[in-house]
């Protein structure tokens, strides 16, 4: 009898060293289906959150979907959050969403109408009692409409300091500015110096901005080169001040011939009590290059021994589940 248990777990063991190891879920890359681009990602709570822009020709990107997970790697679609319905200057090209959570109400910035000189347009705001809307715009009007320091007012990124300040940066036209915006996102506040407007622009910068901070250190990001081009990629500054200076250090995320091109317009992913970052972006298929062919995908973001960010490789692969505790 002996014998034979001990046969049977001989077997068991020669059984299981000679089976293949189960495969981490990945995300892959993009991570889920559709045209998408601009995405910004964010943790409320126990949940991974990313907001896209819809990405269509600007007469039909009047609306906004978003998606949420548990893991990164299974999402769930959250459609028509926002639209133009409930924007009532907003006519057209609704992108590049930026979100955050307050006193138990969720807020969403976002551009719309491509505004030029004279023009209606430029960054709204919406708020909403859950993420994933409905959203309804606060206003009834732009938060910023003019065209200031030669930015034009999209592209917007709502950064809240440990001192409790809410910052905004945006702009594109290749030019930054950053505003502080008071308790109820309805208007911006002066700095110190009575400025209400204070132009931040790096070496290089385009569009897309975006700030986290890490030890104590600014990082600030942003996109360079032609959104509809290979050049397209991210850059980065690292400073002691939100304010700046931001001198350019290096590009971090660009284009894969092997695997996508126009990788950019980006967020980053933080777990909170741990060294894991995820950076979220657009890019374009491979030989795809119909103009608004985008789509949202995530890859892990490392750092060396002093702080600087490593370059990011794009994948297929994405990125293996990763629940928040």
């Amino acid at each position: 009898m002996k014998r034979i248990i001990l046969s049977l777990i001989s077997l068991a063991v020669l059984v299981s060293c000679n089976q293949k190891p189960k495969e981490a879920a990945m995300s892959g890359n993009p991570i889920f289906e559709g045209w998408y681009a601009d995405p910004e990602g964010i943790i409320y709570d126990d949940t991974y959150w990313i907001y896209p822009t819809w990405s269509d020709v600007y007469e039909n990107q009047t609306f906004f979907d978003c998606f949420s997970s548990k893991d990164l790697v299974t999402w769930t679609k959250h459609s028509r959050i926002l639209d133009n319905t409930k924007v009532t200057w907003a006519e057209r090209a609704m992108w590049a969403p930026s979100v955050i959570h307050k006193n138990g109400k969720y807020y969403f910035f976002f551009s719309a109408n491509d505004v030029h000189e004279g023009e209606i347009g430029g960054i709204g705001v919406a708020v909403s009692d859950r993420p994933e809307g409905p959203y309804k715009d606060l206003l009834g009007k732009p938060l910023i409409n003019d065209i200031i320091n030669g930015a034009q007012p999209i592209d917007q990124f709502i950064f809240h300091d440990d001192d409790g300040i809410y910052y905004m940066y945006y702009g594109g036209w290749r030019h930054c500015n950053i505003v502080k915006l008071n308790d109820g996102f309805t208007g911006l506040i002066p700095f110190d110096d009575g400025e209400i407007y204070k132009e931040v622009t790096p070496e290089n910068y385009v569009e897309g901005p975006f700030m986290f901070k890490k030890n104590g250190k600014y990082y600030f990001m942003w996109s360079e080169g032609g959104w509809g081009g290979p050049d397209y990629l991210v850059a980065y500054a690292i400073a002691d001040s939100p304010l700046g200076p931001f001198n350019r250090i290096g590009k971090i995320l660009e284009e894969d011939p092997e695997i996508a091109s126009s990788a950019g317009h980006h967020s980053v992913i933080h777990v909170p009590g741990s060294e894991d970052y995820y950076i979220v972006y657009h890019r374009r298929p491979l030989n795809d290059t119909a103009r608004d062919h985008r789509v949202i995908c995530i890859d892990k973001m490392t750092f060396d021994e002093n702080g600087f960010i490593n370059p990011v490789k794009i994948t297929f692969e994405g990125v293996s589940a990763r629940t928040i505790r």
